[in-house]
């Protein structure tokens, strides 16, 4: 089974208003209308740059729930990765989860550059930029065994606001 990507993702929400709001304006998912009129509850969101017939769906469970505890007392996923083309569209991401709040980390794994961040239910998400395989030398495929901390203005001026990442 030749796997290419993976295409898209569903999560459970407490507040599908709250969490379509959050997805859309911080990180520039559209809503689709593929829901009849009288379904409420649910949404299923497309990212800026998709052909995927949609990238997220969401499912609201109430106010009531729980957090997740996967990774402290149950199994489960830790989080999604998405991929921006250019440093330039990562530094705007990290401009907008600042604003929101929600930027929680940022890391230089050689290969990749990501910012981490959490949704209104404290689901974890990484926006990621890929170093082009033309620049995977053998600096920066030694470095994979590491991980510090982002320094963004740096890997602009290394590899160049425009320059399109991704290895595939």
């Amino acid at each position: 089974m030749p796997i290419t990507r993976l295409n898209h993702a569903v999560l459970y929400v407490r507040d599908i208003e709250a969490s379509v709001a959050f997805y859309s304006d911080v990180l520039g998912f559209r809503k689709l209308d593929m829901l009849p009129d009288d379904f409420h509850g649910a949404a299923f969101l497309q990212a800026e740059g998709s052909t995927n017939d949609h990238d997220l769906g969401l499912f609201q469970i109430g106010s009531e729930a729980g957090a997740s505890t996967a990774g402290r007392s149950t199994v489960g996923l830790y989080h999604l990765a998405w991929e921006v083309d250019t440093l330039t569209e990562l530094a705007r991401v990290r401009s907008a989860l600042s604003a929101a709040g929600a930027l929680t980390g940022a890391s230089d794994h050689s290969t990749s550059k990501s910012l981490y961040g959490t949704d209104p239910d404290g689901i974890e998400f990484e926006v990621a930029w890929f170093v082009p395989t033309p620049h995977l030398d053998h600096d920066v495929l030694a470095g994979r065994k590491g991980i510090s901390r982002l320094d963004l203005d740096a890997e602009l001026e290394r590899y160049g606001a425009s320059t399109v990442g991704g290895v595939g």
